[in-house]
């Protein structure tokens, strides 16, 4: 498995402009060249640490999630990496290794590596080698539902989960599923997709669940709205509601990006 990572540091002053990032009203793209150090943040409780906000709730756009990639660097990390007791989150580790403590023991997270953390848990991460870590983070206010029990924290990782092919596609485009889908507890997936050299969406989806799309490996067109946008390694996509999506992939290996969406919930309705 390999896996895309912010590219950091900054161009030259002789480079040519590049990396050419796009926010509409239906979506917003940012290509990897444009996550530099100029734009990292800092979080209250962590050390030696930074972090690259790719998401955040916007009244009338994205509203239902946040998506960070965060760095660690050797010796870093936090005892009380959340402050909000109502956020659930997702861990997905990209580059070295992190140390997660939480209700269930201590678990070492390598690339690839999947953690779901409950909205209330207790937890702690820190990079214990000697090289940097990188994970995306990604945070959801969680949606109790009265007669359905909070769901429960759980490891795993890419490598252990087998993609599931969707009906009729040959193989050509799969899904890894962290959380079965009729799983009511879960009111966010976050999945891997995969499609094949020549696999396809071969229609506009356009739906309810707002997306973050972060690609970890290959190269596709990519239908956001009207447009037909070249993605790759390390590119970002960030969708909302009912914004039409297609794709087409490209190039001679896979295309896999990391997905967020918001699922299982009634849709809010005004007071």
């Amino acid at each position: 498995m390999s896996y895309a990572l912010p590219p950091a540091g900054l161009p030259s002053q002789s480079d040519k402009l590049t990396g050419t990032s796009v926010f509409t009203e239906a979506y917003a793209f940012m290509p990897a060249g444009v996550m530099r150090d100029i734009v990292t943040s800092f979080l209250p409780h962590w050390a030696q640490t930074r972090a690259w906000i790719i998401a955040r709730p916007l009244s009338g756009f994205a509203e239902t999630f946040s998506q960070y990639i965060v760095e660690i660097s050797a010796g870093g990390g936090s005892d009380r990496p959340e402050d909000n007791p109502e956020a659930e989150a997702v861990l997905f580790v990209v580059e070295g290794e992190v140390e997660l403590r939480n209700s269930m023991g201590t678990y070492t997270l390598g690339e690839g590596g999947y953690a779901y953390l409950p909205a209330g848990e207790g937890w702690t991460l820190h990079n214990r080698r000697d090289k940097q870590a990188t994970f995306h983070w990604v945070r959801k206010r969680y949606e109790p539902v009265d007669g359905i029990p909070a769901p429960e924290a759980f490891v795993t990782s890419d490598a252990e989960n087998t993609p599931i092919a969707m009906p009729d596609t040959q193989g050509k485009w799969a899904t890894t599923r962290f959380v079965e889908p009729s799983d009511l507890r879960h009111d966010m997936h976050v999945n891997i997709v995969t499609f094949q050299p020549g696999g396809l969406i071969p229609f506009e989806e356009t739906h309810v669940m707002e997306h973050g799309l972060y690609v970890i490996e290959g190269t596709a067109e990519y239908l956001l709205n009207r447009d037909w946008v070249s993605v790759g390694p390390g590119d970002f996509m960030w969708l909302r509601a009912f914004c039409p999506q297609a794709c087409r992939a490209t190039g001679d290996g896979p295309f896999r990006y990391l997905l967020y969406k918001d699922v299982n919930r009634h849709a809010k309705l005004p007071w």
